[in-house]
């Protein structure tokens, strides 16, 4: 295995990391519940009120979990954070983003609703992205009874929860659905076509790597799909051209130094860009992809609170 050059607090920890092979895809989602439910014993949920709602589904698809958290004693209607699980399109749930989504409430006051979407290779694009979209319109429609404000709205969305968030965005554009204030791309995987230098670099890096891409876009889209002709930009949103980023709302991208989506995250910030879309763009040094994970490092702890700092002026 090659030795990266990573910061001295994340390399302590990279025994103890989860092996995250998607190859063996049922061994991944055990380890995945296995490290979520240890996490979710150490969340302090004081102050914020969490609950279910439950969305109307896709024409013909089953309804939609939204779980939804709310700080105490905060007059509405709130702004929304609207939040989208990573996986690989394939592993989590959204009891993965609890511990984020209670200390967003919590920081911000104000109002987050986590997705639970249906999970690829089960539920092949556009499974996922059509029940992201739905929760959203719910949201959005019952703003009134939810107590927000769905003038206010960010998407939030880390690894393929960024690549979803960013179709979602494009997504709900192309509808005349909700209105977006906010695109908030964590480390997202955003191209299907796997060309990128990060991408054919990075073999082994830590937690993702290109085997691990290579699996994630097959179940998504349908072996023998990715990085061909017909692929859809809300499926694959680096795909999409300048006059089809135009009129997108502000996005922050992050992006880790020794991930195979680094280039691809970067990639897709100079493509907004181009198109007339303000966009921040921050690269994390001595970083892997999910190494925010590893929360007592200086970087971690830099690269969440970046994420409050923005969306507070998102949401102000």
């Amino acid at each position: 295995m090659t030795t990266y050059p990573l910061d001295p607090e994340l390399a302590a920890v990279l025994p103890m990391l989860p092996r995250a092979d998607t190859s063996d895809l049922e061994g991944a989602r055990a380890e995945m519940l296995v490290a979520i439910t240890a996490a979710l014993e150490e969340v302090d949920a004081t102050g914020v009120d969490v609950f279910d709602v439950v969305a109307p589904g896709p024409e013909g698809a089953p309804d939609v979990l939204l779980r939804g958290y709310r700080p105490q004693g905060v007059e509405g209607p709130l702004p929304v954070i609207y939040d989208i699980h990573g996986g690989g399109f394939m592993l989590g749930s959204v009891e993965f983003d609890h511990g984020v989504n209670v200390a967003l409430a919590r920081e911000l006051g104000v109002a987050v609703f986590s997705v639970e979407y249906r999970l690829a290779p089960e539920n092949p694009y556009p499974a996922g992205l059509e029940d992201a979209y739905a929760g959203l319109v719910h949201v959005a429609k019952n703003a009134a009874e939810l107590g927000v404000d769905p003038s206010r709205i960010a998407l939030f969305g880390v690894s393929a929860g960024g690549g979803l968030a960013a179709g979602l965005a494009l997504l709900a554009r192309d509808r005349g659905g909700p209105a977006i204030v906010f695109q908030y791309l964590g480390i997202p995987e955003l191209d299907d076509r796997l060309d990128t230098p990060s991408m054919r670099d990075f073999t082994d890096t830590p937690l993702w790597n290109r085997p691990n891409a290579i699996v994630s876009w097959d179940s998504y889209l349908g072996s023998g799909v990715p990085g061909g002709p017909d692929v859809p930009i809300y499926a694959a949103p680096a795909r999409a051209t300048a006059e089809q980023l135009a009129g997108l709302p502000p996005a922050y991208i992050s992006v880790m130094e020794f991930d195979p989506l680094r280039d691809e995250g970067i990639d897709y910030a100079r493509a907004l860009l181009a198109a007339g879309v303000s966009v921040e763009l921050h690269l994390f040094p001595g970083t892997f992809h999910g190494s925010a994970l590893v929360t007592h490092a200086e970087v971690s702890q830099r690269d969440a609170a970046e994420a409050v700092a923005v969306l507070r002026k998102a949401l102000r």
